[in-house]
């Protein structure tokens, strides 16, 4: 017992001294998408703001960062979560991005008011790290280098030249049109809606500038009830086609894997068409 509690008092002063070491630098790996959100945001937090910001739902949660180019770009899409709850987070800061990207493809979700009331207050990972959860993010951090900038745009290329994949997902694409055909969005998009708007007219009165966005489905999806109902009302709310950041892709080259969520080689596509739109709209004084 004795050598137990010895031993545990060692491991905790390790992590004290790990946090006079690494600081916030220390990554702390997630467990779960939970986890994962909620890394994302506390570091949103802690580091300088971006130029950049896109909030979405599970959706834009597979444009990862690094598909970027754009520097000082953060996503905080939340995995299960609704574009609301995003948007608010960012409303919420002393200081904003120059320009906020909101999906709009989901707007059924409520906006998750435990996640807006903790990272409105500036709330963050705790100063004394988790034991076992910082051994394994040193050890990470020591065992794997950073991938460079170049690495990264060399795999990002290879990727796309890749052909589209040939994964047969009807399973999932059944199961998913089942559901979007099933659920009226009606009442509750028009709730977000509303919110969306008045959190734009909050946050581009103090200097933003919000686009709207759509990502693609696959075509059954996008007749579907969900789909359909959702992109009428959203439009209706916002019919100015300068609120909008167009997504123009060859669709042919897209795949899904369950006809909602882009595969990987698809999300790159999609994040590449929208980086070359929205460096014309910053062009645009």
């Amino acid at each position: 017992m004795v050598k137990c509690g010895a031993g545990a008092a060692i491991l905790l002063i390790a992590c004290g001294f790990a946090t006079v070491r690494f600081g916030s630098g220390l990554q702390m790996p997630a467990t779960t998408t939970r986890d994962g959100t909620l890394i994302t945001l506390s570091r949103y937090l802690r580091e300088p703001v971006p130029d950049v910001v896109l909030v979405g739902s599970s959706i834009t949660f597979r444009l990862k960062e690094e598909y970027f180019a754009t520097a000082g770009l953060r996503n905080l899409a939340l995995a299960g979560g609704s574009p609301v709850t995003g948007l608010e987070i960012v409303a919420n800061q002393s200081q904003l991005p120059k320009f906020i990207l909101v999906e709009a493809n989901v707007l059924t979700r409520p906006t998750d008011a435990a996640l807006v009331e903790r990272y409105s207050r500036g709330d963050t990972e705790p100063l004394f790290f988790r034991p076992v959860r910082a051994a394994v993010a040193a050890y990470e951090q020591r065992l794997h280098a950073s991938v460079t900038h170049e690495q990264v745009v060399l795999n990002l290329r290879k990727l796309t030249e890749q052909p589209p994949s040939d994964f047969d997902n009807r399973v999932y694409a059944d199961r998913a049109l089942q559901q979007f055909n099933a659920e009226d969005p009606a009442d509750a998009a028009r709730i977000n809606a509303k919110r969306i708007e008045e959190l734009i007219r909050m946050v581009e009165h103090r200097g933003a500038r919000v686009l709207l966005f759509e990502l693609p489905y696959s075509e059954p999806i996008e007749g579907s009830r969900y789909a359909a109902t959702t992109r009428e009302i959203v439009h209706a709310a916002f019919p100015d086609t300068k609120r909008w950041l167009p997504v123009e892709v060859n669709r042919s080259e897209l795949r899904w894997a369950d006809g909602v969520h882009l595969d990987e080689r698809s999300a790159v596509i999609v994040t590449q068409a929208m980086e070359r739109t929205l460096a014309l709209v910053r062009t645009v004084k």
